[in-house]
């Protein structure tokens, strides 16, 4: 058979995405025939008619005497993120703004890349984001203490890609909730059934994750479930979610085909939350997709203005991606920032179960909306610094103060994780300015504050916290900051970041061999690090 398959970004594509895409010229894997419920229409993204079981004009290469039609296959997926952050002078800019982020996407769709074969040069940098990496795991982080939504927990220590550096670790937990007393829930489920969701990566898993989140959800409330495609369709509206085998029904009986109308399904599971909408309650729009909406809005700034209207109304909106080859990762992320969501990105049942059982109780219950981390950095303890990520939710000075600035949402026992790699201002690498030296306030030990700015759930002003970081501070690295650090190594190595320094797959490995609280996720890690480390001999 003539290979035609074009295999991952710079040349691997999953097996099961290849799989997907071989259609039968006839017997059990031919297209299915037309019929009263399977209706004649020609489906260019799987590349064959279905009334026909005939390739589409210009997408079949070749069929050969096992009766198998082969497609080529275009990846198609997007990335996009700003350029890396760079290293700033405290004493012309002392403050570091940016909105708080919890996605995890990033980390779960490059571990599918390395799990299907990609190497270092096969991952697209722009696919990694560090914060991402970074807020996947969990950490030995103190808990919120008087009220506060937040408990800190700061630490400095030595930079191990960059000798003449320091890290500065600062984690923020929100409190653990009851998961048997979750407020009343509206859950929308908003679900791509495109053609382009046919694959056994897409909406079959889709199917088999929702079927774990409904059989473990111990909320009460409602489900709704709006598909779209051609068009949309309400397959279930309001309905209790204690009638759990009514909603596996309604979610067993999808199936996909035809082109994607996001603007639709997105209109409609607006209404219908509107319409179930719970004071007090979790009111938020779950949406499924590969992110490819090429029907209605798919222009990103339409995007994210219709979502930032419906969000102001309380409905919040979470995004879950799927799928490989014509993967959008680009919108699908500025969706959940826009919406006061989460995005994630699920390639197996195992991380389902991680994201729809494990942390969606926590996720569905908001403990700070508009959440803004600045970072003021004392210029006679430092010298300069450069935050590690969050070039897409960078902030300027001003907007920190701002309530009309949007933020980031945090949900109940989720934590943020920062890193900053800073200069202390004796280091031998110290920049000195003639002119802008000023005059140097004694902050006695105090390297830096932490400020949180955040609004309650129901709430439209903003509430202020402030942390010192200081010699107290300085350390030996704890396990919390060498598993930082060495996820950031890594993110670094595989971005082929300017700042990588001496980063090395060897150091990550090693440090790990160091660290005592571990878990299977980050056993998981470092079993990706020692896969791409191989394929760089």
């Amino acid at each position: 058979m003539k290979k035609t398959f074009k295999r991952g970004i710079n040349g691997i594509v999953s097996m099961a995405l290849a799989t997907s895409l071989l259609v039968g010229c006839g017997g059990a894997n031919s297209a299915p025939a037309a019929d009263a419920e399977n209706p004649s229409y020609s489906d260019k993204s799987s590349g064959y008619d279905l009334n026909s079981a005939e390739p589409v004009e210009g997408m079949c290469e070749t069929c050969d005497d096992t009766g198998f039609v082969e497609y080529p296959i275009e990846n198609n997926e997007t990335y996009e993120k700003p350029d890396e952050n760079g290293a700033t002078l405290v004493s012309t800019n002392p403050l570091s703004t940016f909105a708080m982020d919890v996605d995890t996407a990033s980390y779960a769709n490059v571990r599918r890349m390395i799990e299907d074969g990609y190497g270092k040069g096969n991952i697209p940098a722009d696919a990694v984001r560090p914060e991402e990496f970074l807020n996947y795991f969990s950490y030995d982080l103190n808990a919120p203490k008087n009220g506060d939504a937040f408990g800190i927990t700061t630490e400095i220590s030595d930079c191990p890609w960059n000798k003449d550096h320091k890290m500065m670790f600062v984690g923020l937990k929100t409190g653990d909730i009851n998961t048997e007393k979750l407020p009343k829930s509206n859950l929308v489920f908003l679900i791509d059934v495109s053609g382009s969701m046919r694959s056994d990566d897409k909406l079959p898993l889709l199917k088999k994750s929702m079927n774990e989140f409904v059989d473990n959800y111990t909320g009460e409330g409602t489900v709704s479930v709006v598909t779209y495609s051609g068009e949309e369709k309400v397959v279930l509206e309001g309905e209790e979610l204690k009638n759990k085998d009514k909603i596996k029904r309604a979610i067993n009986s999808l199936s996909a085909n035809g082109c994607t109308n996001g603007q639709s399904g997105m209109e409609r599971a607006y209404r219908i939350a509107a319409d179930n909408f719970v004071e007090g309650g979790v009111n938020r729009v779950i949406m499924a997709t590969d992110g490819d909406l090429n029907v209605g809005i798919s222009d990103p700034d339409e995007l994210e203005n219709f979502i930032k209207e419906k969000k102001d109304t309380g409905v919040f909106l979470s995004v879950l991606g799927f799928g490989t080859g014509n993967f959008k990762d680009a919108s699908m992320q500025r969706l959940a920032d826009c919406g006061n969501g989460n995005y994630s990105y699920i390639d197996s049942m195992m991380e389902a179960k991680k994201v729809l059982v494990e942390e969606m109780s926590s996720t569905m219950v908001t403990v700070a909306k508009d959440a803004k981390i600045q970072v003021e950095f004392n210029p006679a303890k430092v010298n300069s610094y450069r935050l590690i990520g969050y070039e897409n939710r960078q902030l300027d000075a001003a907007d920190f103060n701002d309530d009309k600035k949007d933020g980031g949402e945090v949900g109940a026992g989720h934590s943020v994780i920062a890193l900053y790699e800073i200069t202390t201002a004796d280091s031998a690498k110290a920049i000195d300015l003639k002119y802008q030296e000023g005059d140097k306030k004694d902050y006695g030990n105090e390297y830096a504050t932490v400020n949180v700015r955040y609004k309650e759930p129901e709430g439209s002003e903003s509430k202020l916290s402030s942390y010192a970081v200081s010699d107290a501070d300085v350390k030996a690295a704890t396990d919390n900051m060498k598993f930082a650090q060495i996820v950031a190594e890594f993110s670094l190595i595989l971005s082929d970041s300017d700042y990588k320094g001496d980063a090395s797959y060897d150091h990550v490995i090693d440090t790990y061999a160091e660290i005592n609280n571990k878990d299977e996720y980050k056993d998981e890690f470092i079993q990706l690090v020692r896969m791409v480390a191989k394929r760089a001999l």
